[in-house]
C-alpha cells in the first residue's frame, strides 16, 4: 500500500525505546493504605483502558524488588498472555508512582517526545490489523498463554504520520472515546439502579403503587423480613420438573446457559461448536421453559426459554415449568437475585451425591416468598422497562464503538486525512 503523502514508512523500533519490563513477586490480599506500593496485574490493560487501582500487594520482603512504575505518556503492552489477549495495551495519562510493573508488562517509552505523540501510536497499537500482527508474532507451545519478544515486536511495522497530524488523529479518537466513557457510566448506574429494585421489589420492602395491603410485615426463617400478604411457598409447589428427551432425534437448535445472559444459542454464542454430535440424548425445552444446568448453578447458570418454539439442552440440564400461578418473568428475577444464587450454593454444598450438583428434587425444596400474581406482573414490568433501557444503551454503545473503529481505520492508514497545520485534506 502507497504510503500517504508526509507519511514516513518505519518500524515500531524507530518510535519507542526498548521496551522495560518489573518483576514478579510473591503477594498478599490485605486492605489497602495510603501509598501503599502495588503490582499491576494483567488485567489492568483491558479494552484499551488502564486501571491503576488493579493490583496485588507485595509482600514486605518484597517490596525492595520493585523498579518500574506506570509513567505519565507512556502505554503498557501485555507481553505474556492468553492467545485472545497477548499484545493488549493501554495509554498512561499520568504518573502512577505506587503502581508497579510485573514481568508480564511492557512499558514503551518514546525515543523523542517531539517525533512521536504516544497516545497516537496506542491507537496504532489498539488497531484491528495492529492487534492481529500482535497476536501472529506470540510465540509459545500453550494453548492458554503466549508471549512476545522484543525482537519481533520492534520490528513490526509502524508507518508514521507528521507529528501535528499524530495529535490531531489522537485528540479525535480521544473525544470518541470520551463519549464511550461517558455511556459506560450511565450504563453502569441503570445496573446498580435495577440492582436496587431488585433488592427492595423482591423482598417487598418497597411496594408498587396499589398492592401496599399487608397490614404487617412476616418474618422468614432466617433471610429478612417480608409482607404478611405474601405466600412462603416451595419452588416444587409451583414448578415441576420437563424431563423430556429428544428421542425422536429432532434437529432442534442447541442452546447453553450463562450466568449472565440466561440461555442462548450456543454455536451463536461461541461462535462455533461446543456441543455433541449426537444430540439424542439431549433434553428438549419447549418456549416458556426454564432450565439450569444442575453443576453449574451456585453461579447463577439458569435461563428463561424464549428463543425458540423450540431447543435442545445437554442432558445435565434440569428443565422445568411453572403454574398457573406464577408470572414466568417475576420468577426468572427471582431465580437470578443474589438471595436464591446464595441458596443454590448451600444445597449444592449440602447435595447428598457430592458432586457439586443441584437436582431438581433438591431445587424444588428452596423456598421464596410469592406475591400475588397481579403484583408479580406489576414488578416483572418494572423490571423490563429497566431491561429495555439497558438494551437501548448498550446497543447504542456497540453502534458508537463501530464508528469509532470504522474511523479509527481510516485516520490510521491515512484513507482520511485531518486538516493541520502542516497537513491539508
Amino acid at each position: 500500500m502507497k504510503l500517504p503523502k508526509g507519511w514516513k514508512d518505519g518500524t515500531l523500533g524507530q518510535l519507542i525505546a526498548q521496551p522495560v519490563s518489573g518483576v514478579s513477586v510473591l503477594g498478599e490480599d490485605k486492605k489497602p493504605e495510603a501509598g501503599m506500593p502495588g503490582v499491576l496485574r494483567l488485567s489492568c490493560v483491558t479494552n484499551g483502558r488502564f486501571n491503576p487501582h488493579d493490583v496485588k500487594y507485595p509482600l514486605p520482603s518484597e517490596v525492595s524488588r520493585l523498579g518500574v512504575t506506570a509513567e505519565r505518556e507512556t502505554i503498557l503492552v501485555s507481553r505474556s498472555n492468553t492467545p485472545s489477549l497477548v499484545g493488549a495495551s493501554a495509554f498512561v495519562p499520568k504518573d502512577y508512582p505506587h503502581a508497579f510493573l510485573p514481568d508480564t508488562l511492557w512499558l514503551l517509552r518514546p525515543h523523542d517526545t517531539e517525533a512521536v505523540s504516544m497516545r497516537w501510536l496506542s491507537f496504532m497499537l489498539l488497531s484491528a490489523p495492529y492487534r492481529l500482527a500482535l497476536q501472529r508474532i506470540a510465540s509459545g507451545t500453550s494453548d492458554s498463554m503466549k508471549k512476545i519478544q522484543k525482537g519481533a515486536f520492534l520490528k513490526l511495522k509502524a508507518p508514521t504520520p507528521p507529528l501535528s497530524e499524530q495529535r490531531k488523529i489522537a485528540d479525535i479518537l480521544t473525544t470518541w472515546d470520551e463519549g464511550l466513557t461517558q455511556l459506560d457510566a450511565l450504563i453502569e448506574a441503570q445496573e446498580r439502579r435495577k440492582k436496587a429494585l431488585m433488592q427492595q421489589l423482591l423482598t417487598g420492602r418497597r411496594r408498587l403503587k396499589g398492592f401496599d395491603q399487608s397490614k404487617g410485615k412476616t418474618a422468614s426463617d432466617r433471610f429478612g423480613i417480608y409482607p404478611a400478604d405474601w405466600n412462603r411457598v416451595r419452588l416444587g409447589e409451583i414448578t415441576h420438573e420437563v424431563p423430556t428427551k429428544n428421542a425422536e432425534k429432532t434437529d432442534l437448535p442447541v442452546l447453553s446457559c450463562t450466568k449472565h445472559r440466561g440461555l442462548v444459542l450456543s454455536q451463536e454464542y461461541f461462535g462455533k461448536r461446543v456441543y455433541a454430535e449426537d444430540t439424542s440424548g439431549y433434553r428438549v425445552v419447549e418456549r416458556g421453559e426454564f432450565a439450569y444446568a444442575t453443576n453449574h448453578i451456585e453461579e447463577g447458570s439458569i435461563g428463561y426459554q424464549n428463543l425458540c418454539d423450540a431447543g435442545l439442552v445437554s442432558p445435565i440440564y434440569t428443565v422445568f415449568k411453572t403454574t398457573e400461578a406464577v408470572d414466568d418473568s417475576y420468577l426468572f428475577r427471582v431465580l437470578k437475585s443474589p438471595l436464591l444464587i446464595h441458596f443454590y450454593q448451600i444445597n449444592t454444598s449440602a447435595s447428598v451425591d457430592r458432586r457439586g450438583s443441584l437436582r431438581y428434587d433438591e431445587f424444588a425444596r428452596i423456598h421464596i416468598w410469592l406475591p400475588s400474581k397481579e403484583e408479580q406482573k406489576a414488578i416483572a414490568q418494572v423490571f423490563d422497562t429497566a431491561d429495555q433501557q439497558l438494551t437501548l444503551l448498550r446497543t447504542q454503545r456497540t453502534a458508537l464503538d463501530q464508528q469509532k473503529r470504522g474511523l479509527m481505520q481510516r485516520l490510521l492508514t491515512g484513507r482520511l486525512r485531518v486538516k493541520t497545520t502542516q497537513t491539508t485534506t
